[in-house]
């Protein structure tokens, strides 16, 4: 029997050869703060790519730009926060459709994840968000975290022995 596109390490959901898709490379901020809370954003409905979801901060590597500069300005324009002990942890891929102006388009995503610490909790949002909360990762069921969030998250519940 031959093996799946998941168990030879394609993405689940990846585009078919030769379809025309947009690529961003996505650094996204697992920002925790003195207690060991994590902040969790909520997009506005019809907009973006996970609408009317909670997820983490964080957005697309401009050309020329570096990772880390990229994360940092990602978290201050979005959030309002100075993030330090900037580390990173994890990767995952994913093909989204992305609401633009009304229309969708498809977009296959790399995100690249760091454990960093917020400076502050003077969350400022800006159109990107309507609302924010700091959790701790046993309260995430009681949120609607879209996938990606919620894939990562779980993973850090599940060692977040090591981070305590």
């Amino acid at each position: 029997m031959g093996q799946s596109r998941e168990d030879k390490g394609y993405c689940t959901n990846r585009p078919d050869v030769g379809e025309k898709i947009l690529r961003r490379i996505i650094a996204v901020a697992l920002v925790r703060n003195s207690e060991n809370r994590y902040l969790i954003c909520k997009k506005p409905a019809g907009r973006g790519v996970f609408p009317n979801q909670w997820g983490l901060p964080g957005g697309g590597i401009e050309l020329g730009e570096k990772i880390e500069g990229a994360l940092r300005r990602e978290v201050r324009e979005e959030v309002g926060l100075e993030i330090s002990q900037i580390t990173p942890w994890t990767f995952g891929e994913d093909v989204q459709d992305k609401l633009y102006d009304g229309a969708s388009k498809r977009v296959y995503m790399i995100y690249l994840y760091f454990d960093c610490l917020a400076g502050n909790e003077d969350v400022v949002l800006n159109d990107e968000f309507v609302d924010h909360a700091w959790v701790r990762l046993d309260q995430l069921n009681e949120f609607d975290l879209n996938a990606a969030a919620r894939t990562i998250l779980d993973m850090k519940l599940s060692r977040s022995d090591e981070f305590i």
